[in-house]
């Protein structure tokens, strides 16, 4: 059973190395010496399609070039360079992170698991891959792609996979001298089978459907933000809906407008003021 599982392992990599050397996908957060461009690119990259990333991507580290200037920058300023990416929050919390990295770490992204997985907004799983694609550091971490190319190997008869199932896997197949590599041609591996094999993520337990954008309450955040980001004086909240409603175009009730802005002013995007004026969070 154990030399079978191990030739299997062995054919497994040498299948997932031989197809990276072939077929290599470029971006400008690959193979850096620069570990901000990686930690901008994992933010970025968290419920993201990577070809909405690379021009995004670009036009960042225009506006931002270092952890210092970011987190220098205002919020307004940087969530103005973040529309189109969705989730504004990550934009929130990638600018906490690096006003905490220039604080407390001399503006070095950490090279630990722990300080990095206390930053705000950097769970476990994009602390451990920041440390693999930033400093090569051979971390274990599973994320769509990752987990589509170990289920279509391992699990391709199975239903309602865990990642627990996945991890010893991932775990023993790592490479320990080049892990940064070794992700990559995972990553990439997985993106070619759910173009030509449909989505082996499903399988997952973890798989779930991003929900439709249009008519959401994503979409009257994201134009709430938007609308703030474009004045520096507050708004009153009916002139804000009435700016929302025409830039989406389909009503919004007064109710559900107030619901969707208290729930900004809960998480510190917006602020409304005694008078009923809102203004962006943070500036």
């Amino acid at each position: 059973m154990w030399w079978y599982m191990d030739k299997k392992l062995i054919t497994f990599v040498e299948t997932i190395k031989t197809y990276y050397r072939q077929h290599k996908r470029v971006f400008a957060w690959r193979d850096v010496e620069n570990p901000y461009y990686v930690f901008i690119s994992e933010v970025m990259l968290q419920q993201t399609q990577t070809q909405r990333v690379v021009v995004k991507f670009e036009q960042f580290i225009n506006a931002f070039p270092t952890i210092n200037a970011l987190a220098a920058a205002s919020l307004a300023d940087v969530l103005t360079v973040w529309q189109g990416l969705g989730y504004n929050r990550r934009a929130k919390f990638l600018h906490q992170a690096a006003q905490e990295i220039v604080r407390t770490h001399q503006g070095i992204i950490p090279r630990d698991l722990a300080a990095l997985n206390a930053l705000p907004g950097i769970g476990k799983a994009t602390a451990s891959s920041i440390l693999a694609f930033a400093y090569n550091e051979p971390t274990v971490f599973i994320e769509t792609n990752i987990r589509s190319v170990y289920i279509e190997f391992f699990f391709k008869d199975s239903t309602q996979v865990h990642d627990r199932d996945l991890e010893p896997l991932i775990r023993s197949t790592v490479d320990q001298e080049n892990p940064r590599q070794w992700y990559y041609a995972l990553m990439d591996y997985g993106v070619m089978l759910k173009k030509e094999h449909g989505n082996p993520s499903r399988k997952s337990k973890h798989h779930t459907t991003q929900s439709r954008f249009e008519g959401s309450d994503r979409q009257v955040r994201g134009s709430i933000l938007r609308a703030l980001t474009l004045v520096s004086l507050p708004r009153s909240v009916d002139v804000l809906r009435e700016i929302v409603i025409h830039d989406i175009k389909r009503e919004v009730g007064e109710v559900a407008f107030t619901t969707i802005l208290e729930g900004l002013a809960a998480e510190e995007m917006v602020v409304i003021d005694a008078f009923g004026c809102v203004s962006l969070g943070g500036t």
